[in-house]
């Protein structure tokens, strides 16, 4: 933090902003601001080199073109790597998954290099994953569902240095029929949750935030429009 201000990053949303994923990034600096936290989004372009330095930070979905620019930039520019070195945590959502990998598999069956913090490879697969998801949180410290709209073609299976996120019970997932969602490494999470998956789910918001702010919990927020957008949600 620069002194009392939390700075979330929002990294290439000029790139990396399929289907307002950059709402996560707000859902943040919200949730902090309601509890007397000074809160602001730090927004990197590709006209901007990384910061180590921020918080905690955002990346959404793209297109396979996107994916490519934003690959290049944050090779070139690694200071997300050396901040989730620290033990900053990250948020990964959709093609950021894919970025963050060891390799992904193109639409036109070219093979690019990941950045490498998620010990996870993703290809295509034949049938495109769309639609609702509800899962089980697996991850210590999340106990209630997960939901979110995926739309992915890419199909990522996880290696032996990276875990589940969760367990689907309604939707595809990570897409290679092992039920799983999402992935966890240190500090970066990974899910193909859209909608934004923050403002869906604010106990994984809560959660990044303790990481963030180095506390074992935080005051809960009287909130019924956001309880009341889980159950329609959760019912659809």
């Amino acid at each position: 933090m620069t002194e009392s201000t939390v700075r979330i990053g929002l990294v290439l949303p000029d790139v990396m902003g399929t289907y307002g994923d950059g709402g996560n990034a707000v859902v943040l600096r919200q949730r902090l601001r309601l509890r007397g936290y000074d809160a602001e989004i730090v927004e990197i372009t590709l006209s901007d080199p990384v910061p180590d330095s921020l918080d905690i930070y955002t990346l959404g979905g793209a297109e396979d073109s996107a994916q490519r620019l934003a690959t290049r930039h944050l090779q070139r520019y690694p200071g997300l790597q050396e901040a989730a070195a620290k033990g900053v945590p990250v948020l990964a959502i959709c093609a950021a998954i894919q970025v963050l990998g060891q390799w992904y598999e193109t639409s036109a069956g070219e093979r690019v290099d990941g950045v490498g913090l998620f010990d996870v490879t993703t290809a295509p697969q034949v049938k495109r994953a769309i639609g609702e998801v509800t899962t089980t949180p697996v991850l210590d410290g999340l106990t209630a569902p997960l939901t979110g709209f995926e739309n992915h073609r890419g199909g990522t299976k996880l290696g032996g240095d990276a875990a589940p996120l969760a367990r689907v019970t309604r939707g595809i997932g990570n897409g290679v029929g092992d039920g799983l969602e999402g992935v966890v490494q240190g500090s970066v999470l990974g899910t193909y949750l859209h909608g934004p998956a923050l403002a869906r789910n604010p106990e994984l918001a809560d959660f990044l935030l303790c990481r963030a702010l180095g506390v074992t919990e935080l005051p809960p927020l009287d909130l019924p429009e956001v309880e009341q957008l889980r159950r329609e949600r959760l019912r659809a």
